[in-house]
């Protein structure tokens, strides 16, 4: 079968594919339709956590498989009720709404402030929503609306109202917004991750946060990417020292299924009602069970592996030639190299690594499970790409 010329013929042109046609794995072992290998550094955009074909995870969806593949939400099931425990017992949060991918995570998280606002105001007075430039929160309207760069602002207008951009890293700028006094909710992605793997700094998050406490105003986090034991905890705003009113995330948290999750603090635990909001697909049971396989082994020990290997690329890669910085936390890692991304990221498939880019940048994101032979090898070979 001619896989790229039927996908060139009968799938819309959204993509721009790598010449390359990926047929089977395990792990962070990929291999191509002609034989040949890779080491994943990407897991298909940080989604396949614990890498491809992982045993746990493949017996936990077939067994879901052959009992229940879909149920209307309009009843219980089981996966999706012993998930969101799962969820909140780790977290500390109150409830969970599931829908299929980050973007709808975000939605719902967009929907969930709007909606608290409009029942403290009694209005829609206070439905403006604070984001950051640089940011990036899904390709919906709405979530590209809300997302912080203006190359996304086109060609698809009218947007979704009711979005501000600040600065990240200038808080001055978050207060005159807020000064405003028509918003409710900042919303912030802590590793700007499509932005080029950028890390907020603790100062800055903290005088956000203190800021939208005294302006009556919810902190949403984007974890869409960075949750999931990916910055090593489990999410990262663990390492900011606070506690969000709404997390999303997805990604990871399916472990290679479509899954998004919205998670909900005690100040808006309450706001959705019956009706407010729903999705025929989120809260699959064969989606769930694999997501619990997933959530049950993201322990301390796997989170100290998944800071240690991220230290590791830090140091490996720093000062080598041809890179000039390297930023992240965990296993979510940008390097800003002297050549153009895009070129890296070729060669480095060419020699059988599989990296990511994010603006300028090479980004890391690989499977968390990743050993440490795969990632020296993988590194080593990143340093002879850049250094040429």
């Amino acid at each position: 079968m001619d896989i790229k010329g039927l996908d060139r013929e009968y799938i819309a042109n959204t993509y721009g594919r790598a010449d390359v046609v990926f047929v089977e794995g395990h792990g962070a072992e990929i291999v191509d339709d002609r034989g040949k290998k890779y080491i994943d550094l990407g897991a298909g955009i940080a989604v396949n956590a614990f890498g491809v074909a992982d045993p746990v995870w493949t017996m936990a969806v077939m067994a879901q498989v052959s009992k229940l593949q879909h149920m209307s939400n309009l009843y219980y099931t089981e996966p999706c009720v012993k998930l969101a425990k799962l969820l909140c017992e780790r977290t500390g949060f109150k409830k969970v709404f599931f829908g299929n991918s980050g973007a709808e995570a975000n939605e719902c998280a967009i929907k969930t402030a709007r909606k608290w606002a409009f029942d403290r105001y009694g209005d829609e007075s206070h439905s403006t929503i604070i984001t950051l430039k640089n940011s990036f929160h899904g390709r919906t309207i709405t979530t590209l609306a809300a997302t912080g760069q203006d190359a996304f602002h086109t060609k698809f207008g009218p947007f979704t109202p009711g979005f501000v951009h600040a600065s990240a890293q200038d808080a001055e700028e978050v207060r005159a917004l807020a000064d405003r006094g028509d918003c409710c909710a900042v919303m912030l992605e802590l590793i700007q991750g499509e932005g080029g793997v950028v890390p907020l700094t603790r100062e800055y998050v903290d005088e956000v946060v203190k800021i939208a406490r005294e302006r009556d105003m919810l902190v949403i986090v984007d974890e869409v990417q960075t949750g999931n034991g990916r910055t090593g905890t489990m999410y990262a705003y663990e390492q900011f020292g606070f506690m969000p009113d709404i997390v999303s995330t997805a990604k990871g948290l399916g472990g290679g299924l479509p899954l998004g999750a919205c998670l909900m603090g005690e100040r808006v635990e309450h706001t959705l009602g019956r009706g407010d909001h729903g999705s025929t697909f989120g809260g699959n049971p064969i989606a769930c069970a694999g997501a619990i396989s997933i959530v049950e082994r993201i322990d301390d020990e796997l989170l100290g592996s998944v800071r240690r290997k991220g230290e590791y690329i830090k140091k490996a890669l720093t000062g080598a030639k041809g890179v000039r910085s390297v930023t992240g936390l965990g296993l979510m890692v940008g390097i800003l190299t002297d050549k153009p991304a895009g070129e890296v990221a070729r060669a480095a498939l060419a020699r059988g690594v599989i990296v990511l880019t994010a603006h300028e940048k090479v980004r890391l994101v690989p499977p968390l499970t990743i050993t440490d032979e795969q990632l020296e090898k993988a590194v080593e070979i990143l340093k002879e790409v850049t250094g040429e």
